[in-house]
């Protein structure tokens, strides 16, 4: 086991009705002028906003609607909220939504709390945070973990770049987790919830490590309660235990804990954002689940005996121990399944990416050749390139 610093300061309210705790915890937490940020109008239509803002109102808070955002959150938006924040004098910040309304609101509050900086250097890792605004989450939609990570991933326009950063100012106060405001969440972005959460334990998995056996044990239990609550989700939307298990997986699967003692890295989300850059429209976990197969069948022997463990442990696999690659590419076999039986693609050409723009994912993906993934087998770009032929090759 390698040596590991574990930090997960935020503050969960988890069940039913806690958004109605909102406007308490945000005055815990010394708030007083709110922005109130969020997506579409379905925040608005069922009447949740309206829920929370009386909660902010009953505390004496006050607070401006601040939504529109996009999935793959753009900077743009941020620019806009950084100018909102430092004139109306914001002191919190409260993310209503899933993951891209919480990075919004990360880079918001990173930007207004340090003006002298270019928000965009952040994400380009130019330059690192030193101060940020306070922020809470009233979550929406289990998927992306950013209610309890470090991370924030923002897409630029201009360059088509979408890039992440990690800071411990990212991590929020507190977030409050409600099963039941997911109960509407369709049923694309339901299996799509489904292959986030997961990935974000399983690259963590199959990172560099030895000797994790407790790690290795709460890692597969997160993957294993995604295979069937994901499914059950899917086929029975309003199930509440169903929706409470992806809820809390999410949190679990990106706040670090299943990846404590390993070398992780993401490689899978690292060249799948070079995707939903180039493409906006390309939902994050459809550009996962399109390219991990791939992935795998290009990394497997460079770490044969985990995905074996992987194959057994998660899907059950019969070991072959005379030809234990046979085992490994079984998981990986069922692995696609699963992302087919929930309706996710498992190549680049359903999400329409076209064969000439391969190499261009692999040297944006690369830095224009500068910069190799230190996953479990090295990616320079050209086998970021392999990977996404394969990737294209498989459908």
């Amino acid at each position: 086991m390698e040596n590991f610093e574990f930090y997960a300061p935020t503050r969960v309210l988890f069940g039913k009705g806690q958004e109605e705790n909102t406007g308490k915890l945000i005055r815990e937490f010394g708030g007083s002028r709110v922005l109130v940020h969020f997506g579409g109008s379905s925040a608005k239509k069922s009447g949740l906003l309206d829920r929370v803002e009386a909660s902010l109102e009953r505390e004496g808070l006050s607070y401006i609607e601040f939504g529109g955002v996009r999935a793959n959150p753009e900077l743009p938006m941020v620019r806009e909220g950084i100018e909102l924040c430092i004139r109306e004098k914001i002191d919190f910040i409260l993310a209503v939504g899933g993951g891209s309304v919480i990075d919004s609101a990360k880079d918001i509050a990173n930007g207004a709390a340090n003006p002298e900086t270019d928000v965009w250097d952040f994400s380009l890792k130019k330059a690192v945070p030193e101060r940020t605004l306070p922020k809470g989450v009233v979550l929406t939609l289990a998927a992306a973990g950013s209610e309890m990570s470090e991370s924030c991933v923002i897409t630029n326009p201009e360059t088509n770049l979408k890039r992440g950063y990690n800071s411990r100012l990212n991590r929020v106060q507190f977030a409050i987790e409600n099963p039941e405001l997911t109960y509407t969440v369709s049923r694309f972005q339901t299996a799509c919830g489904a292959v986030d959460i997961a990935m974000h334990t399983m690259e963590r998995y199959f990172s560099p490590g030895e000797e994790t056996y407790l790690t290795d044990a709460l890692a597969e239990g997160v993957m294993k309660t995604i295979i069937a609550a994901g499914k059950e989700a899917v086929e029975n939307p309003e199930s509440y235990q169903a929706r409470a298990n992806m809820m809390w997986a999410s949190s679990l699967a990106h706040n670090d804990l299943t990846g404590s003692g390993r070398r992780w890295i993401l490689p899978v989300h690292q060249l799948e954002h070079e995707l939903s850059g180039l493409h906006t429209d390309i939902t994050h976990a459809a550009g996962l689940s399109a390219l991990w197969c791939s992935w795998a069948r290009y990394s497997y022997t460079y770490d044969l005996k985990r995905f074996v463990q992987f194959a057994v442990n998660i899907w059950g696999v019969a070991q072959d121990f005379e030809h234990p690659e046979k085992t490994a590419l079984e998981g990986i076999r069922r692995q696609e399944a699963y992302y087919k039986e929930l309706g996710m693609p498992t190549g680049l050409k359903e999400l329409g990416i076209k064969e000439e723009e391969l190499e261009t994912l692999a040297e944006m993906c690369s830095f224009g050749k500068t910069r190799e993934l230190p996953a479990i087998r090295k990616l320079a770009c050209e086998d970021m390139l392999n990977i996404y032929r394969m990737a294209y090759e498989a459908g």
